[in-house]
């Protein structure tokens, strides 16, 4: 690039694309974290189990069902994002997505207050959770998007965001439980922080195009249409004499997506298994463990927040920020795909802890401690090996194909996230 850019004073850029990437999944994880709230609103005394505790259908089935409507319009989403990017506008797309996210967590607020009966909560809460990952994924692919135009290093701010926004969420569900207020009242003051969240979002984004760093980068994106269409045209034709006899992929049409899928395979299936075996057990398994130690104390009122959802997301975002500074196994290594599939162990181990309702496995890992040490090494190795995937999936490809691979790798990862809710009823309905 000839010319040089201004600074980005104080960062200014770089935290607004940090409060872009954290209302990305903040969203989806508030929803996520509330699971004891959503559930007590829908108690009916239809079921009781053995144990004689009380528990509906609904109350059953309400995380598989969540976890299920929020991955499959996110798999869709991110497959319809390369569409919708070129039909409308950048600034509709943000704004109108945030705006959205918004006023579902304003209903979401409100509905705290109105008494429900338990099917119309239910359905009401699912059309909520679809509409928010419909335009989170419209949201995410704009704004890595809207940071291609930027320096490379502005892809982290956002990478950041999204990985403090789970272990955000439980904070503020583990300050509205320590509030000692009613459940309800609690819920109200967890869903207005989210939209306080958001809001703040929305005037960051606002306040953007007025930054002279992001001023510059985009009058240059614009300058030189023409010199981009060239650029790629030379890069077709260079690719073309170089291209192997039997590659897939010509003038019109290179990169292939097939000739590159070809090269990265082995990353997409690993972080498509990941995120299956993620998703296929948290929450859907995981946030109906029993503490063992509390015995109707504080602490059983504090466990799932902090053993499961806390402690997931602080190992997870601890996973991602290690691969800054290690990125072992190698690219090429057999090592990496194996540790991804020795994964699976971590199924039958949370469905033999003491995970209730339960009909048919016993009990084998009854203490609280054997599942904070599961969970430890669930979210670790989840963020850790994910982000070593993605790492390295573009880098297995030459220069000019890296964004197509890039593109392979997202829709794989929404796979693997689609495939794991799926799955979570066949692993719950085991237990």
């Amino acid at each position: 690039m000839a010319t040089q850019g201004p600074k980005d004073k104080y960062n200014a850029v770089w935290l607004i694309f940090f409060m872009l990437g954290l209302g990305t999944l903040l969203p989806w994880n508030f929803f996520m974290t509330a699971t004891m709230y959503f559930t007590s609103r829908l108690a009916d005394n239809s079921t009781v189990e053995p144990s004689g505790e009380s528990r509906s259908v609904l109350q059953a089935k309400f995380n598989n069902v969540m976890t299920l409507c929020a991955m499959i319009p996110l798999l869709a989403f991110t497959c319809l994002n390369s569409i919708l990017h070129q039909r409308i506008p950048q600034k509709l797309r943000i704004m109108g997505s945030l705006m959205a996210i918004l006023l579902v967590f304003l209903v979401t607020a409100v509905l705290v207050k109105v008494h429900m009966e338990p099917l119309p909560f239910f359905v009401t809460t699912m059309v909520k959770i679809v509409i928010i990952n419909t335009f989170g994924a419209v949201l995410q692919g704009s704004l890595f998007g809207m940071a291609g135009r930027l320096p490379a290093s502005y892809t982290t701010p956002i990478m950041s965001g999204q990985g403090l926004a789970g272990t955000f969420a439980a904070f503020a569900m583990i300050c509205a439980i320590a509030s000692g207020s009613a459940l309800k009242n609690s819920a109200f003051g967890y869903f207005i922080t989210a939209c306080v969240v958001i809001g703040l979002a929305i005037l960051s984004y606002i306040a953007l195009p007025k930054l002279e760093f992001y001023q510059f980068y985009q009058e240059q994106s614009r300058s030189s249409p023409a010199q981009d269409e060239e650029n790629k045209v030379d890069l077709l034709k260079k690719d073309e004499h170089n291209q192997v006899p039997g590659a897939i992929g010509n003038a019109q049409n290179n990169p292939s997506m097939v000739y590159i899928f070809k090269k990265i395979w082995v990353m997409a299936f690993s972080v498509c298994f990941c995120f299956t075996v993620t998703i296929g057990t948290f929450p859907a398994v995981t946030a109906d463990a029993k503490s063992t130690i509390a015995n109707g104390g504080q602490w059983e009122m504090y466990f799932i927040p902090v053993s499961c959802f806390l402690l997931f997301n602080l190992c997870d975002w601890a996973g991602r920020s290690l691969t800054a500074v290690c990125m072992w196994p190698g690219k090429d290594s057999k090592l990496l795909p194996i540790l991804l599939l020795a994964r699976v162990v971590f199924v039958p181990l949370f469905m033999l802890c003491n995970v209730h309702p339960r009909y048919n496995l016993p009990v084998f890992f009854e203490h609280d401690a054997w599942f904070i040490i599961f969970m430890i090494l669930f979210a670790f190795s989840n963020g850790y090996l994910a982000s070593l995937c993605m790492c390295f999936g573009p880098k297995k490809v030459a220069a000019n194909e890296a964004e197509t691979a890039g593109a392979i790798m997202a829709f794989f990862l929404s796979l693997g996230l689609a495939l794991g809710a799926a799955l979570s009823f066949l692993f719950r309905g085991v237990i």
